[in-house]
C-alpha cells in the first residue's frame, strides 16, 4: 500500500472526541485530518468496515512478557517484548529496568540502545525507564535492597551516555540524601522524575515536586499510604494538581474504589494506565524470576516468596477494559489513559498517543468486544489477526 491513503471506519477515537462513519488521512507515516467525505476518488482507502479505530497504546512501565525480561540483557528479550505487546495494541513502550548494580544497568541500557538503533520488530522504544536503584527499604516491593543507594548524577550521566541518550524517566525515593538537588538536575536534562518505593512524608514529596518530580509510580503500591495526620506519598499524589499517577488496573494492585477516588481527585487526564508486567505475562502459572527474586504466579497473580506483589501479568488493553467497567468514564477517556496520558506524562504527546493531525499514525483496529484485529505503526500494518470479525475491505 502507498504511504498516502485514507482509513475508513465506523468509529474513530480521535483526540478531541469520537467520530462516526468518516475517514482519516494518513500520509508519510503521519495522521492528517478527519473528513466525512473524500472528494478525490482515486485515492487509496483502507476500509475496516464496522470496526473501531483507536490510537496505539503506550506502556510507560513494563519489565517483560512472554518469558522475557528487560534485565535478561539480551536483544532477543527486548525484541520478544516488542513483538508480543504489539499484538495487544501497544505501539510504543519504555523498557523498564529493575534495581541492580551500576555495571549491570550500564550493560542493560546499552543493549536497549542497540536494539533501538537496529530497529524493533514490533512496538517502538520511546525511551528507557530506570526504576531504581535510588529507593528505600520499607516499601521495596520486588526491588533488591542490596543495591539501594543515594542518587548520583555521575552514575546517571554514565547511563545516559551508554543508552545513547534514551533515558526518559527515572524513579526514586525523595527522602534519600541529595535527592532534591538530583531531581532538579535531572529534570533540567529533560528526564522525567517519578516518586516510588518510598517512605517519604508529605512535605518531602511536595519539595520533590517543587524541584521537578512529576509522576508517582504505581500509585498506592510501594509507598507510604494516606493518614489523616500525615498524608504521606499518597496524599501528595492525590492533592498535587500538575502531577501524573500510574495505576495498575489488574484488580489486585488497586481496588476499584481506590481507582474512583483517584479519578475524583486527579481527573482522568492525569492518570496513566501501566502494566508493570513481568516475564510471566502471556505465560502459564508457575515459577519465574523478576530480576534476582523468585516469583510464583498463581491465577495470573505474581508474588515473591515473602508474599509481596511482584509486578503483574496484565495486558494494557485489559487494564482499559477494567477501568471502564469500574468507573463512569467514557471508553474514549479510558483508552486515552493508556495512550495519550502516558505520552503527556513524559512530554511526547506532540508526537504520539492520539489520532490528531501531524502525529505518528499509530493505530489499532478493534471490534465491538475490543479485540485487536490490526495494529499499525506510522501507517504501516505491523500485526493482523488471522480471523477478522469486522466487515472490512482493503
Amino acid at each position: 500500500m502507498k504511504m498516502h491513503y485514507y482509513l475508513k471506519a465506523k468509529t474513530f477515537f480521535l483526540e478531541d472526541g469520537i467520530k462516526n462513519n468518516g475517514f482519516v488521512e494518513i500520509k508519510d507515516g503521519l495522521f492528517g485530518n478527519y473528513v466525512e467525505k473524500i472528494e478525490n476518488k482515486s485515492i487509496d482507502i483502507l476500509d475496516v468496515g464496522d470496526c473501531i479505530v483507536a490510537p496505539g497504546l503506550f506502556d510507560t512501565h513494563i519489565h517483560g512478557i512472554s518469558g522475557s525480561d528487560v534485565m535478561d540483557n539480551t536483544p532477543e528479550s527486548i525484541q520478544t517484548i516488542s513483538k508480543n505487546i504489539l499484538k495487544y495494541g501497544v505501539t510504543r513502550f519504555l523498557p523498564t529496568t529493575l534495581t541492580s548494580s551500576f555495571d549491570k544497568l550500564n550493560q542493560v541500557v546499552s543493549t536497549i540502545y542497540e536494539v533501538h538503533k537496529q530497529g524493533e520488530i514490533g512496538a517502538k522504544i520511546e525511551g528507557i525507564f530506570l526504576e531504581g536503584p535510588y529507593f528505600t527499604k520499607k516499601h521495596k516491593g520486588a526491588q533488591n535492597s542490596a543495591y539501594f543507594k543515594d542518587p548520583s548524577i555521575n552514575e546517571l550521566n554514565t547511563w545516559i551516555e551508554q543508552s545513547g541518550g534514551l533515558i526518559r524517566k527515572i524513579a526514586l525515593a525523595p527522602e534519600r540524601k541529595g535527592a532534591l538537588q538530583f531531581i532538579k538536575e535531572v529534570t533540567n536534562k529533560g528526564i522525567y522524575v517519578a516518586l516510588g518505593h518510598t517512605d517519604a512524608d508529605y512535605e518531602t514529596c511536595i519539595q520533590a515536586i517543587e524541584n521537578g518530580a512529576s509522576i508517582f509510580v504505581h500509585l498506592f503500591n510501594g509507598m507510604r499510604g494516606f493518614h489523616h495526620r500525615e498524608p504521606g506519598v499518597v496524599g501528595a499524589a492525590l492533592s498535587s494538581e500538575n502531577t501524573f499517577v500510574e495505576l495498575i488496573c489488574d484488580g489486585e494492585h488497586v481496588h476499584p474504589v481506590a481507582v474512583n477516588i483517584t479519578i475524583k481527585n486527579k481527573g482522568y487526564d492525569k492518570i496513566c494506565l501501566v502494566t508493570d508486567c513481568m516475564r510471566a505475562g502471556l505465560m502459564p502459572d508457575g515459577h519465574y524470576f523478576l530480576g534476582e527474586f523468585e516469583v510464583h504466579v498463581k491465577n495470573g497473580i505474581a508474588k515473591t516468596t515473602s508474599g509481596s506483589l511482584a509486578g503483574s501479568t496484565l495486558k494494557l488493553i485489559d487494564g482499559i477494559k477494567n477501568i471502564y467497567n469500574w468507573t463512569n468514564l467514557s471508553l474514549l477517556q479510558c483508552w486515552h489513559m493508556g495512550s495519550l496520558n502516558p505520552a503527556k506524562s513524559i512530554g511526547l504527546d506532540d508526537k504520539v498517543g492520539s489520532i490528531a493531525p501531524n502525529k505518528k499514525a499509530d493505530f489499532v483496529v478493534l471490534n465491538d468486544q475490543l479485540e485487536v484485529l490490526k495494529v499499525a505503526i506510522e501507517g504501516v500494518i505491523k500485526y493482523e489477526k488471522k480471523f477478522q470479525k469486522c466487515n472490512q475491505t482493503m
